[in-house]
């Protein structure tokens, strides 16, 4: 008898929503890939707060909490200081978005749950107009790389190798994988 696949929805994270995010970011499948939780709770705050452009999400599996998901402009990026560390963010286009994620509670790993809300969350950003979507995972992340494969991204030749500790992947929709190079 086939599964269901699951209803991933997406809401727009709210100051009440925080303290879910910091049990969540203190696990230690989040702290390994994102680091201190009282730095990025700090940045989901300023998101909230509109002082960072960044778009944070929960989203939900069949309407239960899931995990967190965001979106940010590359061109609000290209700027000195950012390039400074970072100068493979300069060879992409201004009007890319990046997209950032993670399962909230250990116990929903390895269950599909990532590869699916990515795929809906690109086809939401698409359908909103956003045609370049990267993701930067850290390569040594394999669950998260193989994911995001499995959503239709792919590394960038030209960046492979030039972008630190990240694999940057670009999002290539399925009915023009084959057009592109």
């Amino acid at each position: 008898m086939p599964t269901e696949a699951p209803v991933i929805g997406f809401r727009p994270v709210g100051a009440a929503d925080l303290p879910m995010l910091e049990r969540w970011m203190r696990q230690p499948h989040w702290r390994k890939w994102w680091g201190d939780s009282d730095e990025e709770i700090r940045f989901v705050q300023d998101m909230i707060e509109g002082r960072d452009t960044t778009r944070p999400f929960i989203f939900t599996v069949d309407g239960d909490d899931a995990g967190y998901i965001q979106y940010w402009f590359i061109g609000h990026h290209q700027n000195e200081s950012w390039l400074a560390d970072n100068p493979w963010l300069g060879v992409l286009p201004a009007g890319t978005i990046g997209v950032d994620l993670s399962i909230g509670p250990a116990d929903r790993l390895s269950k599909g749950i990532g590869t699916a809300a990515l795929t809906a969350f690109v086809a939401m950003l698409r359908a909103t107009g956003f045609s370049q979507i990267i993701i930067d995972p850290d390569p040594a992340n394999l669950r998260a790389v193989r994911a995001y494969e499995k959503a239709g991204f792919q590394p960038i030749p030209e960046l492979l190798g030039k972008s630190g500790d990240s694999l940057i992947m670009r999002h290539v929709a399925r009915d023009t994988a084959t057009q592109t190079a």
